[in-house]
């Protein structure tokens, strides 16, 4: 056997399917994006003010542990500082928490229409990923269980989930946790928890602070930061201390630091931005549902629209693209062929998508 000619990769890594990020539109264009969850009011005013005092520094190292941003979200939250784990977006810390605690062998089982990160990260420490079939979209908690083997480390678990919008409820959660082994770990990562509005919704914070074997993840970029890159996680010392032993020194850089910090503590900004997706996510979804169009219900910052057929969702997408409305396409990524998710905008363009979309299913 000769001598390979160039260094190769580990094995499965050339199996891995790359992540497919939202489209835009061309530079120039005047295409509104509606594919990526982007805020639609933009960022908080404090937190660019923050931002920019922190550009004035890049000659400087940043924090190593985010302790600025740590200490806001500990003070907004009621949260031990020490309790936080920061990194470049949640995705950051989804890697760290599937290096450090999947390896050869073992399994990670997640909802079939889950996070499409969620394979990526699992075959990349070299493990294997369960899908689990759902229950109308939604994340089904007897399955996950059934799923789980002496060979199971992990849980991945989006609520509300990317890209359906569903979720599961507090006793749902709990009811999960409760029937895993400790040496599970739950991974709850709630990207999209600022946007919820169901009253039996609870964020993962108090199961992760009870528990010796769940962590809670979250993220600033569908509230206004996804440029600035920034995660955050909660969970007991153990999962803390081992994420920091390999986590990079300075993997949030100083701006971002001071943005999140302000960003956190603005509840006011906060407030509007939950409070314009809640009325145009409802808007959106009773104008659109209908006999040929099915809106899934959301509690995230976009909508899972559903077409009679594959053919129906492509020409839906080529419909909106004309009109200058870039939606997400989710049959490549997800496997929902005749599914668009589009993310909660401006009101004009709101209104603009519901008038191209009603007069498609007027028209068929």
């Amino acid at each position: 056997m000769s001598a390979p000619q160039r260094p190769i990769p580990q094995p499965g890594i050339l199996d891995i399917a790359p992540y497919l990020p939202g489209k835009s539109g061309a530079p120039g264009s005047q295409t509104i994006k509606l594919s990526a969850n982007e805020s639609p009011l933009g960022a908080s005013p404090k937190a660019l003010a923050a931002m920019l005092e922190g550009a004035a520094k890049l000659e400087i190292y940043p924090e190593g542990s985010s302790r600025v941003l740590r200490e806001a979200l500990g003070e907004v939250h009621g949260i031990d500082p020490n309790a936080i784990v920061c990194g470049n977006g949640s995705d950051d810390l989804l890697h760290l928490l599937a290096q450090t605690y999947l390896g050869i062998g073992d399994e990670a089982v997640m909802n079939r229409f889950g996070f499409s990160v969620y394979p990526i990260i699992t075959k990349a420490a070299g493990a294997e990923i369960v899908m689990v079939d759902e229950v109308d979209y939604t994340a089904n908690v007897d399955a996950l269980l059934a799923a789980v083997t002496e060979r199971t480390k992990v849980i991945w678990l989006a609520n509300p989930n990317n890209p359906t919008g569903t979720y599961l409820s507090a006793a749902e959660v709990r009811r999960l946790h409760a029937g895993l082994r400790p040496d599970i770990l739950l991974v709850i990562d709630n990207a999209y928890a600022e946007y919820v509005t169901a009253a039996d919704f609870e964020v993962g914070l108090d199961l992760a602070l009870a528990s010796e074997n769940v962590v809670m993840v979250r993220t600033f970029s569908k509230m206004g930061l996804a440029a600035a890159r920034i995660g955050w996680m909660v969970g007991p010392a153990h999962i803390v201390d081992a994420i920091n032993r390999i986590r990079g020194p300075f993997n949030v850089n100083l701006p971002a630091q001071m943005a999140g910090a302000a960003a956190t503590r603005d509840l006011e900004f906060n407030d509007r931005l939950k409070t314009h997706n809640a009325h145009w996510r409802d808007w959106l979804t009773a104008e659109l549902s209908g006999n040929r169009i099915r809106v899934v219900p959301s509690q995230a910052n976009f909508v899972m629209v559903l077409f009679e057929s594959p053919e129906t969702a492509a020409a839906a997408f080529a419909a909106l693209a004309d009109a200058g409305y870039i939606v997400r396409e989710i049959g490549a990524s997800y496997g929902i062929d005749n599914g668009l998710r589009i993310s909660i905008g401006s009101e004009d363009a709101m209104r603009g998508v519901a008038r191209v979309l009603k007069s498609m299913d007027q028209t068929q």
